[in-house]
């Protein structure tokens, strides 16, 4: 009786081969194509420490985050005053946590008495131009006038209440700078703040996102970048800023976490 042999039911080596090769190449395509085309837009949306840490030593100038093993976290909040804010103080004070507010200034007028009780609630304001646009795309002249003109504002807000306005803080709108941008800013005495911790909450509207986006970034010394005038913030913050609290941080102004 004649039985047929395994070896005939069995690839070619060739065969082998050739299929090995294709699924070798099929990986590294898949690799290459993550590696490529995916990872960046991930580290954009979540960068590593070491990108970070890389980025605060080639720029010591502008504030990334700060190295500390104490558990203190900034809290920044981009676009005020608007409709919001009063909501966001609430959230801060029940729950103990401070905040730097960068001001518009073309968001400034009607809204006089919002700043004066940002200061009064121990709140920082900083400066972030006159209109939401990329402070980058501005020449030296219309910057620096921009600038000062939001600096007056703030200057009135603290003046009215009766406390001194110490430190100067920049944030550039879009979040993009230049070596031309760091010179003007350092020239008129202020500090470029940035931050590692940011949800990307003006172009992603889901509160819940970007709630567990912060979560799970947090970390000793990081600088929280959050946006006034959405209302998709304030239950964000409701979530996260007790949270974070539970964790045993204590949420500071950027000065705050500066000096600690």
């Amino acid at each position: 009786m004649f039985r047929p042999s395994f070896r005939l039911l069995r690839l070619p080596t060739k065969l082998h081969r050739r299929a090995r090769r294709s699924r070798l190449f099929t990986m590294f395509l898949v690799l290459f194509t993550i590696i490529t085309f995916i990872y960046p837009f991930y580290a954009i949306y979540k960068p590593p420490s070491l990108l970070i840490r890389y980025f605060q030593h080639h720029w010591p100038d502008v504030l990334f985050h700060v190295e500390t093993k104490e558990k203190v976290i900034a809290l920044t909040i981009d676009d005020a005053p608007s409709p919001y804010t009063e909501e966001i103080l609430d959230i801060l004070k029940e729950n103990d946590a401070q905040a730097t507010f960068f001001v518009i200034g073309s968001q400034v007028p009607g809204r006089e008495e919002t700043l004066r009780k940002m200061v009064r609630a121990g709140m920082e304001l900083g400066n972030h131009a006159m209109h939401d646009e990329p402070s980058r795309a501005l020449s030296d002249e219309q910057l620096e006038s921009q600038i000062y003109e939001v600096e007056d504002m703030i200057n009135l807000a603290y003046d009215d209440v009766g406390v001194e306005y110490l430190n100067r803080y920049f944030r550039p709108g879009s979040g993009f700078f230049s070596d031309r941008m760091r010179k003007l800013i350092r020239k008129m005495k202020y500090k470029l703040v940035l931050g590692n911790i940011y949800p990307h909450d003006p172009q992603i509207p889901y509160w819940r996102v970007n709630a567990r986006h912060i979560l799970s970034m947090v970390q000793p010394g990081g600088v929280i970048i959050c946006h006034d005038r959405r209302g998709w913030t304030v239950p964000m913050l409701k979530k996260v800023v007790p949270e974070i609290k539970s964790r045993g941080y204590r949420i500071v102004t950027v000065s705050g976490l500066l000096e600690s």
